[in-house]
């Protein structure tokens, strides 16, 4: 009739971890309810949030590879992600609805916006990236910028950093093959299926 129980800092930690693991969640809602809103449609947001996962590809692979471990500020990281990544895929749903509402059919429409885009999302990707460097410590060497991310606590940003980084660079890269057939997919699906309902 003995019970054995983890407290103290164990206790706060795992009431932590649950606590962002339900921000995590409520960040992707909140951030579908205003897609489905901003794109009046149910389906589209859901090809937009297909980012999430793309990045989550890369933050496992560098979580293994350096050996860290997952906390509050990687999980931080992850909710900075779930608002980060979608940018890119709405740039480019956006682009492809102005084509169609233009009249293009729908291989055209996709064949396009993945040409006129893809400077704009490897520009912003690249900025954020750069942005986030002088914060994973890696730069400590290079004069003036390796000062920028040292000081107090830099070693605690530091996974928050790489955890950004490695998400938003596979997710781009990703993103720029699977979004455009998982839109193309299912828009074909939808008229498919708007065509079999149509009375004879």
């Amino acid at each position: 009739d003995v019970t054995v129980e983890r407290g103290g800092q164990k206790r706060e930690m795992d009431s932590a971890q649950s606590s962002m693991r339900g921000a995590l969640l409520l960040a992707l809602f909140l951030v579908y309810v205003v897609m489905a809103c901003q794109f009046e449609s149910l389906a589209q947001p859901l090809v937009i949030l297909v980012t999430v996962p793309l990045a989550a590809i890369g933050v496992v692979w560098v979580l293994l590879w350096f050996d860290i471990p997952v906390s509050i500020v990687v999980l931080i990281g992850l909710i900075l992600l779930a608002g980060i990544v979608v940018n890119n895929a709405i740039v480019l749903v956006d682009r492809i609805n102005q084509n169609r509402e233009r009249g293009l059919r729908l291989r055209e429409a996709v064949f396009e916006a993945g040409q006129t885009r893809l400077r704009p999302i490897l520009m912003t990707a690249t900025a954020s990236v750069m942005g986030l460097l002088p914060m994973t410590g890696w730069l400590e060497a290079v004069p003036w910028i390796g000062s920028l991310g040292a000081g107090q606590g830099a070693e605690i940003r530091a996974p928050m950093a790489i955890t950004v980084i490695a998400g938003l660079a596979v997710s781009t890269a990703l993103t720029l093959i699977v979004i455009p057939v998982l839109y193309t997919a299912s828009e074909a699906w939808l008229e498919k299926r708007a065509t079999n309902e149509e009375p004879a």
